[in-house]
């Protein structure tokens, strides 16, 4: 099971998730978001870092030429959308694509397969915000054949991922709001405690 932690704001954030071991670092570059970052900054930030851990901007219907210019000048190694981006739009992302799924009540997981360009990522609808609500959804309801394939994110902690690794057991979890001190800066003793828990059970 893989590590993406999402919302790095700032280099001193970036470098110690990557120190402890995360494999992916996720970038948001949704304005209306709290943890939203510029891609000037997150350039800067990125030059500082590994090419062994993956570099992720995070959009939220965006234009498709637009997360295409800032996804090669920083080079991303994917794109994670997060918004109601279609079939037809995944097609013109050139990056690789992780498709972000908000599951209520009544999803139908049916429409994943016309996303078969694009790795998914389950997460907790909400009306109100487009992720990073720190509220877990049920688990059980995910097909089988989705589970090991699919990222995990929606309250996922340090209280309940090795949970989400005995009921689900993801490609990888997505961890944001539960490892902070406020909303786009991490909490040193959290972040610290939680990959303590991963390896401890690796």
């Amino acid at each position: 099971m893989l590590i993406k932690i999402c919302g790095i704001t700032n280099a001193e954030d970036a470098l110690l998730c990557e120190s402890l071991g995360a494999d992916f670092l996720g970038f948001i570059f949704y304005s209306k978001s709290k943890r939203y970052i510029s891609s000037e900054i997150a350039k800067e930030i990125i030059a500082k870092l590994s090419p062994e851990v993956k570099k992720v901007g995070v959009f939220v219907n965006e234009e498709f030429d637009e997360v295409n210019r800032i996804a090669g000048e920083l080079n991303l190694d994917y794109v994670q959308l997060h918004g109601e981006e279609t079939p037809e739009y995944c097609g013109m992302i050139h990056a690789n694509k992780i498709k972000v799924f908000r599951i209520g009540d009544g999803f139908d997981f049916s429409v994943i397969e016309k996303y078969n360009n694009c790795i998914p990522l389950m997460d907790t609808y909400s009306s109100i915000e487009y992720g990073g609500t720190g509220k877990a959804f049920d688990w059980e309801i995910i097909p089988v054949e989705i589970k090991n394939r699919c990222f995990l994110s929606g309250g996922i902690s340090v209280d309940n991922v090795l949970d989400a690794k005995h009921k689900v057991n993801p490609y990888a979890v997505d961890l944001s709001s539960s490892l902070e001190l406020f909303p786009g800066k991490k909490d040193l003793t959290k972040v610290t405690k939680f990959f303590e828990i991963i390896k401890k059970s690796s």
